[in-house]
């Protein structure tokens, strides 16, 4: 489950400038497992890479691979994944990690060359460091988009004020999922995390590995966990961070994260009036919080600088709930609109976290795409209208802007399966982080995946509300890390919930106006995560 954040502010720089190579010398795919099915039966092509290196990650190669689109069907329509790698250099391999930031619907072709330079070069050079765009995704064909400029400005208030004004918002959304259908009918069926789960084991066999080490972020939980269900004898090692709550796909999880959202907005107006001197918009969280009603009012009477509406000003305040590292930035075009009536730096704000281009069009949907298709979602309204007004009446941040991105799964064309059972017992120790203020994918869901894959260590970040949190600065997070990638070490077992845990960093500092806008980009790993988990 991810929140627009991550595919509308920058998921994954996808890789750009190829840089033409010789290919490396193909790998040759291993035999199948005894006993496999018939998707797993059939052979991978040997991979070719190619240089592909950018100026942040000039070592990136990259290939593809082929997989069927029905892996019941494995001689049928075909689908290619796109894939990119750094590779080992040390002289003894601990064989492919594969990593992906989330979403569904988040490039993770960039990701490679991020993990790879995030951890110690001694331990990187260990790994094939593997990225992949998953089915439907960038720069795999055939990609998806369903209705191009869906998210286009000035939308309408995501809070329904009339009987009109919600039927017409449930219009919308049904005819985004009625043209997904006429548009990827034959995709729909297979845009689902089993299928992708299986298109892993499918790049698995293409780099001739006996097993997999994988490292998922947010949605990438889910479908690593999945992975682990459907092949547990291909797993070598597993790690998870800011994990989705298997027993709330997806209905439920979504409705979870209005509450937790809420939240750091909540605590966004508390820091912003810890800073008052710098931002001058009070003293009190609470009034802090009111003032920004005030000005989600006024831009639905006028849109700032005609683009900037009540649903463009959710979305464009969002990012500051995954990561506190946005906040000096928004807290600056916050004040610069209250302060000042400066239009168009909430203009520039918005164009800058949350205005949807084409990869955003795709990665939106493919994101309805799964998320439809894994479980069942209410078919009636008034259940979706119920609930929505309930939440929003205790966290009326982001719950009916969460309802509207959802929404197309009330009517979407392809009936739903059911949810993966991922509890395991079967799978080595894998290595879980989460922290206990995430708002994508809040704490319970890092809880209850430790008490479902035996024998997993749990490390929790204290207090941290970021999303998305190993590689990012926390020191203690990541020792964690590298004990684990080394050689399996896990922390030893606390026997109260978590086996370790570890302080959050501490907030940010505000930042001066010329330097504010810096901010947004934030952490590396922060532009590459596929949010709404």
């Amino acid at each position: 489950m991810t929140k627009r954040a991550g595919i509308l502010v920058a998921v994954g720089a996808t890789v750009a400038g190829l840089v033409t190579a010789a290919p490396s010398t193909a790998s040759t795919p291993s035999a199948p497992s005894a006993g496999a099915g018939p998707a797993a039966q059939a052979a991978a092509a040997p991979l070719k890479w190619t240089g592909c290196g950018t100026k942040s990650y000039p070592a990136l190669q990259c290939s593809t691979v082929r997989a069927p689109l029905d892996h019941d069907n494995p001689s049928g329509q075909q689908v290619t994944l796109a894939l990119s790698r750094i590779p080992h250099t040390a002289k003894t391999s601990q064989g492919p990690l594969l990593v992906n930031p989330g979403g569904p619907g988040g490039s993770g072709l960039s990701m490679a060359g991020f993990v790879a330079a995030s951890l110690p070069a001694k331990l990187a050079a260990q790994y094939d460091v593997i990225g992949f765009d998953p089915r439907g995704v960038g720069k795999s064909t055939p990609a998806l988009d369903c209705v191009p400029k869906y998210f286009e400005p000035v939308r309408p208030d995501t809070v329904p004020d009339s009987y009109e004004a919600d039927r017409t918002a449930r219009n919308r959304a049904a005819s985004f999922a009625t043209a997904c259908g006429e548009k990827h009918g034959d995709l729909l069926p297979y845009m689902d995390t089993v299928s992708a789960a299986k298109d892993l084991d499918v790049i698995r066999r293409a780099l001739a590995a006996p097993q997999i080490n994988y490292f998922g972020y947010s949605y990438g939980t889910y479908l690593g966990a999945v992975y682990a269900k459907l092949f547990p004898e291909r797993v070598r090692r597993l790690v998870l961070d800011s994990v989705v709550d298997p027993d709330g796909v997806w209905y439920e999880d979504n409705l979870g994260q209005d509450h937790a959202f809420d939240a750091r907005h909540k605590a966004f107006a508390a820091w912003v009036a810890k800073n008052d001197a710098t931002y001058k918009l009070g003293k009190d969280p609470a009034g802090v919080e009111a003032a920004w009603y005030r000005m989600r009012d006024a831009v639905k009477e006028h849109p700032a600088a005609g683009k900037v509406g009540p649903a463009e000003l959710e979305d464009t305040f969002l990012p500051g709930g995954y990561y506190d590292g946005y906040w000096p930035r928004l807290a600056e075009t916050f004040a610069a609109y209250v302060n000042d009536g400066d239009q168009e730096a909430l203009a520039t704000a918005y164009e800058d976290f949350a205005a949807v281009d084409s990869s955003g069009d795709n990665g939106y949907s493919v994101y309805a795409a799964v998320q439809c298709r894994d479980a069942g979602w209410p078919r009636t309204w008034s259940t979706w209208r119920n609930d929505t007004w309930q939440a929003h009446r205790k966290s009326p941040f982001m719950a009916w802007n969460n309802t509207w991105y959802n929404a197309p799964c009330a009517t979407w064309p392809v009936e739903p399966l059911e949810p993966v059972r991922v509890d395991n017992d079967a799978i080595p120790p894998a290595l879980i982080f989460q922290a206990t203020d995430d708002a994508a994918t809040p704490y319970e869901g890092g809880v209850t995946m430790s008490r479902g894959l035996k024998g997993s260590g749990l490390v929790v970040e204290q207090g941290g509300g970021n999303h998305g949190i190993t590689l990012s600065g926390n020191d203690c997070l990541d020792a964690h890390l590298v004990d684990y990638l080394t050689d399996g070490t896990l922390p030893k077992r606390g026997g109260s919930g978590a086996d370790a845990v570890c302080d959050a960093l501490p907030e940010p500092k505000p930042a001066p106006a010329t330097k504010a806008g810096a901010n947004m980009k934030g952490r590396t790993l922060h532009g590459l995560l596929g949010f709404r988990g």
